[in-house]
């Protein structure tokens, strides 16, 4: 077996490669590498002798470890090796390359890569995502070390195993940790939009392509407006439709108004005639009024509704609606005349009606208010969402705090609403 013990490619890279006679061949510059049964496997070395390169078939190889590497044959029988983007290549295409740690649900850097003897072959068993990586390639890593450890400083390996890394494209140009479907449904979607948003586009939306439809929906939500809009744009139209039918109205408004109009009715066409009124209504609003803002999801019952009919309804209502903080009571006309949070709907009698224990002091805003209006209310009343009624009191829809929170932190891309 001509590979011993483990092997960096850091420690192998630039160091000569002798023929059977002992002569210097050329360079190693890098390793094709295929797919094997269990782990990928070296299928031959790629050496630069002057302004030419040679390829080495495996089979070749007599002795493979950071001190010598040899072959069995001559220097004038080795074939030269033409560059092609359908290998995949360890140091072009992986070697400083970056993939997504799921389990830590980031993007790290492929620092170095390990090597193994594994029946005759050399194979690739792990990523090097760590400083000790770094260290290596300098040739510092027993220095870095020591050096630490006068500080009691110990310096942590950060291998990732490759069974946890596949390719992301056909041509295995790119990479990336697997994300399977159940890796993907522990994270949560703001972590996977952020690595979306810090791979390539290409990786980015293979990824997205990947998630099942509520993961995508929740994880399109908390992607800033461009990507959002580039991946929608260049989404069919039926699968769009579903995403963004999963997505509370407020949000798929925000992303609608971006897209351009025909895109945008394409979709609304699409998608439930019921859900696409909602959005439409949402759509009517400047984005940075208490309109704009709102959510037209919300509970809400007549309010001669019994404590223990309500809490039934709620149970089932519930279902459909991203966040609920109160209960509403509205008359025949939807006139808002009281609201009552959960706590006090749980708490009360069974046999009370809403008229009974809902607050009648009510806290609310207007659909042209502006969002610090908004912000300011909710605030000033300690409150986690708040109703905006119009000139008659019919209640339109209610503003949530994380809602306002998204829009005074600093947004890195500030929408402009488009009116339909």
């Amino acid at each position: 077996m001509p590979i011993f013990g483990e092997i960096f490619i850091s420690e192998i890279i630039k160091k000569p490669v002798l023929d059977i006679r002992g002569e210097e061949i050329g360079i190693l510059r890098d390793l094709v590498i295929i797919k094997g049964d269990t782990l990928p496997v070296v299928d031959s070395l790629i050496v630069s002798e002057k302004k030419r390169k040679l390829r080495i078939p495996w089979d070749a190889v007599s002795i493979f470890n950071r001190r010598i590497i040899a072959t069995n044959v001559e220097k004038k029988d080795i074939p030269s090796y033409e560059v092609s983007d359908e290998d995949l290549l360890a140091v072009r295409d992986i070697l400083d390359k970056q993939i997504v740690d799921a389990t830590g649900a980031k993007v790290v850097r492929v620092n170095d890569i390990k090597l193994e003897g594994y029946g005759g072959r050399a194979v690739l068993v792990a990523i090097d995502a760590g400083v000790r990586g770094i260290l290596r390639r300098f040739g510092i890593e027993r220095q870095g070390s020591e050096l630490l450890k006068l500080l009691k400083v110990s310096l942590p390996y950060n291998l990732i195993s490759w069974n946890y890394i596949q390719p992301l494209e056909p041509k295995l140009k790119t990479i990336s940790l697997k994300v399977t479907r159940e890796m993907v449904a522990s994270l949560h979607p703001a972590d996977i939009a952020e690595i979306i948003s810090s791979v390539s586009r290409d990786e980015g939306e293979s990824l997205f392509r990947d998630l099942d439809v509520k993961t995508a929906a929740e994880t399109l939500s908390e992607l800033e407006p461009d990507v959002q809009s580039r991946i929608i744009e260049e989404m069919d139209s039926d699968r769009a439709s579903t995403i963004i039918g999963e997505m509370p109205p407020d949000e798929a408004a925000d992303l609608l108004s971006d897209l351009p109009a025909e895109k945008m009715q394409e979709i609304l066409d699409r998608i439930d005639k019921e859900d696409a009124e909602d959005i439409q209504e949402l759509l009517e609003h400047e984005e940075d009024t208490a309109g704009g803002l709102m959510t037209n999801e919300f509970l809400a019952y007549p309010p001669d509704t019994r404590v223990g009919e309500a809490i039934e309804r709620f149970k089932e209502d519930a279902k459909e609606i991203e966040t609920i903080y109160y209960i509403y009571v509205i008359d025949d006309e939807e006139v808002l005349k009281g609201v009552l949070s959960l706590r006090e709907l749980l708490l009360a009698e069974p046999d009370k009606r809403l008229s009974e224990i809902m607050v009648t002091n009510l806290k609310t805003v207007c659909p042209e208010d502006d969002e610090s209006v908004v912000a300011a209310a909710i605030s000033k009343y300690n409150l986690v969402a708040i109703p905006v009624v119009d000139s008659d009191g019919v209640l339109l829809g209610i503003v949530t705090v994380d809602d306002i929170i998204d829009r005074i932190l600093p947004p890195k891309a500030k929408r402009k609403r488009k009116k339909v």
